[in-house]
């Protein structure tokens, strides 16, 4: 289960505190808010609808980068639909997908809650998925 309020960091241990967000970004940005490592310097977003809950684990540089990646190559195998409804529906399935090839559970099928690891998995399974059905573009 992951800590939605986290006050341990998930990488190295470290006390984590609840901040404003201005101190990474330099100034608010959507919550306003986030959860910041002191010893490591991870962090992670909060919702914007409920600020102190996170939007997943705390990420390092390293695990940020790889979640963009990630999600550039999964949001081509549903974003070209052209109404929102179909949009949704395309999304759903692809997520669901997803979670049938990490035989993890749909709620659980989220970018926000991998660490390295499983981001590496992941990365490895939407290639794959590209280089099959030829949609997206190689991301490097």
């Amino acid at each position: 289960m992951i800590d939605l309020q986290p006050t341990k960091c998930n990488l190295c241990g470290g006390q984590v505190i609840y901040m404003s967000n201005s101190k990474i970004y330099g100034r608010e940005y959507g919550s306003g808010k986030c959860y910041f490592c002191t010893k490591c310097g991870a962090y992670v977003g909060t919702h914007k609808s409920r600020p102190q809950e996170a939007l997943g684990i705390l990420a390092n540089a390293e695990m940020r980068e790889m979640k963009m990646k990630c999600h550039e190559l999964f949001d081509h195998q549903w974003n070209d639909e052209k109404t929102s409804k179909k949009r949704h529906i395309a999304r759903k399935k692809a997520y669901a997908d997803l979670a049938f090839k990490l035989d993890i559970p749909v709620d659980g099928c989220h970018f926000g809650y991998f660490d390295a690891d499983m981001l590496d998995k992941v990365y490895g399974i939407l290639k794959g998925c590209i280089k099959k059905n030829g949609k997206g573009r190689d991301i490097e």
